[in-house]
């Protein structure tokens, strides 16, 4: 038997170039909302301290990929990732598994790359100011994604704790770090919500006329996201599964009318409208989903030579 290919983070992280990563991303939502993409519902094994996911996905002429995501929030306070993943690839003619990839560094640049594509497709013309609220890893990379779909000539951040907004903004010469987020979201264009909080994080009310909001929180009870915001904006979404009870689904969405969410896939394809004019607030709302991971994975392994990974025999 070949032996699987095994890719570190750094190998990961050299090798997911991020502007094909969008590119690929609006093939894959146009294939999601096609129905060209097998992918079950994710399962969840709750522990005591946190969960793991299981998310398999596979397309026509792609490898089969599983991912097994274990999210545990108190890991940040011992110096470890809150979410921590795995990808496996199997060859979809035998079934052989071809490549194990360190998944962490995929899961946060394909989450935070679905939200910067969210924004090249639906935030208005001339949008230049961006306020992230929530300063880690997703933070982090909606730092670095951002700006590769609009010119931004101001970027805010807006942490917890504010020594970790000055650390995140210290990473561009735009950025600067504010205190509250009703100051930084009153005149910002996009705003993104990156944070742990399972409550909202900032006021439906000081979200301006024409913003775009993304969120790509998960947290109960109730998550990052106001209500009232969803609820009156034009939402969007990778898939109606959103509106599904968790872990499928996101606590914002529930008890919602699933066709009152449009999938980025439709918007991409032209069959549903996406932003209609520019005093219009849409929002992007994130639930995570295994194509994300799927068009990741194939990136990478598209990119590797053969020595850009150790192997393992299995």
């Amino acid at each position: 038997m070949t032996p699987a290919r095994v890719f570190s983070a750094a190998d990961v992280d050299r090798l997911l170039d991020r502007r094909e990563l969008l590119d690929e991303l609006a093939h894959g939502f146009v294939a999601l909302s096609a129905g060209d993409v097998t992918a079950p519902t994710r399962i969840e094994v709750p522990v005591e301290k946190g969960y793991s996911l299981a998310m398999p996905a596979h397309r026509t002429g792609s490898h089969i990929v599983v991912k097994i995501v274990n999210v545990f929030d108190g890991n940040l306070a011992i110096g470890l990732p809150s979410h921590q993943a795995v990808i496996c690839a199997f060859d979809a003619d035998t079934g052989t598994c071809v490549a194990i990839l360190d998944a962490t560094v995929i899961t946060a640049l394909r989450t935070a790359a679905a939200a910067t594509l969210s924004a090249r497709i639906l935030a208005r013309d001339g949008a230049r100011v961006l306020t992230i609220i929530g300063a880690g890893v997703q933070g982090q990379a909606h730092l670095e994604l951002m700006p590769l779909v609009r010119d931004l000539d101001e970027i805010r951040i807006v942490s917890l704790r504010f020594g970790d907004a000055e650390r995140l903004a210290a990473l561009d010469a735009r950025a600067t770090a504010m205190r509250t987020a009703a100051e930084a979201v009153e005149s910002s264009d996009i705003v993104a919500l990156c944070t742990h909080s399972g409550t909202p994080v900032v006021d439906a009310a000081a979200i301006r006329p024409g913003a775009h909001v993304t969120s790509v929180g998960f947290c109960e009870p109730d998550g990052e996201l106001p209500r009232p915001l969803v609820e009156h904006a034009s939402l969007f979404v990778e898939t109606r599964l959103a509106f599904e009870p968790t872990p499928a689904g996101c606590f914002e969405l529930q008890g919602l009318d699933p066709t009152s969410g449009t999938e980025l896939g439709e918007v991409l394809s032209g069959a549903r409208a996406g932003r209609r004019d520019a005093d219009e607030i849409t929002v992007y709302k994130a639930m995570g989903h295994a194509v994300e991971d799927l068009v990741a994975a194939e990136i990478v392994l598209r990119r590797a030579g053969q020595a850009d990974a150790a192997t393992v025999n299995l």
